[in-house]
């Protein structure tokens, strides 16, 4: 395949017509257009379909543009990293994460924060999206690992291994306003608005279930994919909010909350998801070894559990 052909199908992608992309590359449409058609004869397939007075991509077309992408991403990538370093053992590595909308910020950080410490500059990627997407970025080679609130479900035809990094004690908070009601936890939250993890979250089910076997009968007011922007709207005042009592000091101190009580029988674990059997990539050890050894660390008030 002739990356200059594929060179100038990206520009045409990206700006929506040939006159553009051509204008861009410096060329007249012609030749764009002529050089695109090679590409489409040595794939054997139509990239592009006419919509309107532009071109509109093919399901082929967006395949070759998902892998276009990355490859000039990662010649630019190559590019910046050996101008920038001339001697190689100073080349920056690139360590690609990615992370399930519903693990909490500040955990992700935490754990993390450890790839400081490995013996050669990073330059770390974090990508967010939900579970199956971020999957199948890892299947593509695209992430080294995942972190995830379950392990990979099983039956997927992706090569991948599960580690628990720990679990953690569900807390529930709320705002000073509504924190003060003089009735005791859980009964507080029997009519009480509540904001809750969306139903791709995996503690979403536990907490649900221990709802109904408790007989309480929340308002939910609101439902959320992302764990920082539910506790903003907690923080406004909207509603009750459960959170992993890990990191219970953390979030009433950023977000102005108050823990109002804890559920030891609902547990929200956490998982990292790696292609390695054996893990022999050391950002991946690096963060492991850091979860167990002192993110998650045993405590009597089962705060925090391994």
């Amino acid at each position: 395949m002739n990356l200059k052909h594929l060179r100038y199908f990206w520009a045409v992608a990206h700006t929506g017509s040939v006159a553009a992309a051509a204008n861009q590359l410096h060329l007249t449409p012609q030749t764009v257009s002529a050089q695109i058609k090679l590409l489409e004869d040595d794939l054997g397939t139509a990239l592009f379909k006419p919509a309107g007075r532009g071109l509109e991509l093919t399901e082929a077309g967006r395949v070759a543009l998902s892998y276009a992408d990355e490859i000039f991403a990662l010649g630019h990538e190559m590019v910046s990293s050996l101008r920038a370093n001339a001697i190689p053992e100073q080349t920056m590595t690139t360590f690609r994460v990615g992370v399930f909308d519903m693990i909490p910020k500040s955990l992700t950080h935490r754990l993390l924060a450890s790839l400081k410490r490995v013996d050669k500059p990073l330059r770390l990627v974090c990508r967010e999206g939900t579970i199956d997407w971020l999957l199948g970025e890892l299947a593509l080679h695209r992430l080294e690992m995942v972190l995830a609130d379950r392990p990979m479900p099983a039956g997927l035809a992706i090569r991948g291994h599960s580690r628990k990094l720990g679990e953690s004690a569900v807390a529930f908070f709320a705002a000073p306003e509504l924190a003060r009601r003089d009735v005791a936890f859980p009964a507080c939250l029997n009519g009480a608005p509540l904001l809750l993890p969306g139903p791709n979250a995996a503690v979403r089910g536990e907490i649900d279930l221990w709802l109904g076997e408790s007989r309480l009968y929340p308002r939910v007011v609101g439902e959320f994919d992302d764990s920082a922007l539910m506790k903003v709207f907690a923080q406004a005042g909207e509603g009750y909010f459960p959170a992993p009592a890990i990191l219970s000091d953390e979030i009433c101190a950023r977000y102005g909350v108050s823990e109002v009580g804890r559920l030891e029988e609902v547990r929200e674990a956490f998982w990292l998801i790696s292609t390695e059997r054996r893990i022999q990539h050391p950002e991946v050890r690096a963060v492991l070894e850091a979860a167990r050894g002192a993110v998650f660390v045993a405590q009597g008030d089962g705060q925090m559990a391994r």
